[in-house]
């Protein structure tokens, strides 16, 4: 079993180099338009392709061998340079921009990256359209509630390589009792025993949610009503501390009681306490994903489209997940692990957060990505109200 680390809560916590900040970096705010984001492909007499991924991200065995990738090299003879080089998306961003922009080569055929960042690659133009006749598995066993994100209609430009839900974490023996709702959170039982994410694109959508936004199309005024209800909890001290990954040991030793909390996480904090539960809001929660694209002048593309490809064979899909144990995209694997040998992972054939019943996915909703003029300001508020 690997070690839980959260990619949404390692991304740090300003999300400040969005389009708008760009000039200041020294690098031009430049769209690249489509005629302009390829290369020749060398896919055919290259067998290879180099892929960026976060830590921890990717099924590895007792020897350190990724079994999943090893087995994609024995059927295509594709040789994966892997690379473990995405720790935070500002400071990833931050490192392929600049030849992005300049429309360079990034040294890379694919990428995995956080839904809210990615949809500043593909509204840069510094991503690629895939090839969706090469990816039929993709076509196949996609899970329907991530196919038409609002910052990639249709998934054009990338495809989830895993899912999770932001809700809420909690202790149940030391609270004493059911929590249903985000407002829940408030009681004054709670008071300086609770934990929100730091990050404004991590925090956002389940705090409009509870005041019943729409986050597929929220406005300025549903944000700034969202981030308003924080500011007074700060100062009526119900909240403990903004967190990032950190926010798991809070819990643990029981410094909080409740916190937001992702999916992802969840499993592994129940297997070390049982009382610790995970908790899909009544008014609903959020819905992300982390989608592997192919940048700009990727020199394998081919390549790198196969390999997704081949991630969306279910009995390929059901290994990943099995290790990372996140929302796994193609629910078709769910099948494939309720049929193993082994007790243990059949088991997690029946774990709700990483195949979601239809009652909780009723309650799932994907945010829409802040707009790049849209960031500077909430961000300055939010900065404010969180102390980041």
């Amino acid at each position: 079993m690997r070690s839980t680390t959260s990619r949404r809560a390692v991304l740090g916590a300003t999300g400040l180099l969005g389009t708008a900040a760009l000039t200041g970096c020294g690098i031009p705010a430049a769209y690249v338009p489509q005629e302009r984001r390829s290369v020749p492909d060398r896919s055919e007499r290259d067998k290879t392709l180099t892929f960026s991924n976060w830590t921890q991200y990717i099924d590895v065995d007792k020897a350190g061998h990724r079994p999943t990738l090893d087995e994609f090299t024995k059927r295509t003879g594709i040789e994966v340079t892997y690379t473990e080089d995405i720790n935070d998306n500002d400071e990833f961003f931050g490192k392929i921009s600049p030849v992005l922009a300049q429309g360079g080569d990034p040294g890379r055929d694919l990428m995995v990256i956080s839904d809210w960042m990615a949809g500043r690659y593909v509204n840069l133009g510094w991503v690629q359209t895939m090839d969706r006749d090469r990816m039929p598995n993709v076509a196949k066993y996609l899970d329907p509630q991530l196919r038409n994100p609002a910052f990639d209609p249709g998934r054009k430009s990338s495809v989830p390589w895993q899912s999770g839900i932001t809700g809420i974490a909690y202790n149940r023996k030391a609270l004493g009792r059911e929590i249903k709702s985000t407002a829940d959170l408030w009681a004054p039982d709670l008071k300086g025993r609770v934990t929100l994410f730091s990050g404004m694109d991590e925090a956002l959508g389940l705090l409009m949610l509870s005041q019943g936004a729409d986050i597929t199309k929220f406005t300025a005024d549903d944000a700034h009503r969202a981030m308003d209800l924080v500011q007074k909890m700060v100062d009526r001290k119900q909240i403990r501390r903004f967190t990032g990954n950190d926010y798991t040991s809070d819990l643990a030793s029981g410094a909080a009681i409740a916190c937001q909390a992702y999916s992802g996480d969840a499993i592994q904090l129940k297997a070390d306490n049982p009382d610790i539960e995970f908790v899909v809001p009544e008014e609903g929660a959020e819905l992300w994903a982390e989608s592997l694209m192919i940048p700009n002048k990727a020199e394998h593309k081919q390549n790198a489209e196969q390999l997704i490809d081949y991630y969306y064979q279910p009995e390929v899909a059901a290994k990943l997940a099995a290790f990372v144990q996140y929302i796994c995209p193609v629910p078709a694997a769910r099948e494939v692990l309720a049929q193993s040998d082994d007790q243990d992972t059949a088991a997690l054939a029946e774990e709700p957060l990483i195949f979601p019943t239809d009652e909780i996915r009723a309650k799932l909703h994907t945010m829409r990505d802040v707009k790049a003029d849209e960031r500077p300001g909430f961000h300055q508020i939010w900065g404010k109200v969180a102390g980041v």
